[in-house]
């Protein structure tokens, strides 16, 4: 059993920064790619970010430049750095890992609210 645990959500002015951290949890994990994905109200579900196990990352054209991915491919941990947040940046944000043989493995979800 995989299981992934997000905190860092909340409720911040425009301009403001956010970390939200995931956690993975299992016996023998192996993680091929940990990222996130966010989804706003009456819309899809987008990628925002994710990074490979050799460091590799890819971003979301909306939020280059102000969110930074991170891991510690030790503590199975992703964490992603928010800065000059807009109030489109409004989401529930979904952390998720590819675990080798196992398939992909998603969080319970984390609020995140930028007013303006």
């Amino acid at each position: 059993q995989v299981q992934l645990v997000e905190s860092g959500g909340g409720l911040v002015q425009a301009g403001g920064s956010l970390r939200l951290s995931c956690a993975a949890s299992g016996s023998k994990l192996s993680i091929n790619v940990m990222g996130w994905y966010r989804q706003a109200p009456g819309k899809q579900r987008e990628l925002v970010a994710y990074i490979t196990g050799g460091g590799s990352t890819n971003y979301a054209d909306s939020v280059k430049g102000r969110f930074t991915i991170a891991r510690d491919n030790a503590k199975n941990t992703v964490t992603l750095q928010m800065s000059s947040l807009k109030v489109e940046d409004t989401a529930v944000y979904f952390c998720y890992a590819d675990v080798t043989w196992r398939g992909t493995y998603w969080g319970q979800g984390t609020q995140v609210t930028v007013s303006s």
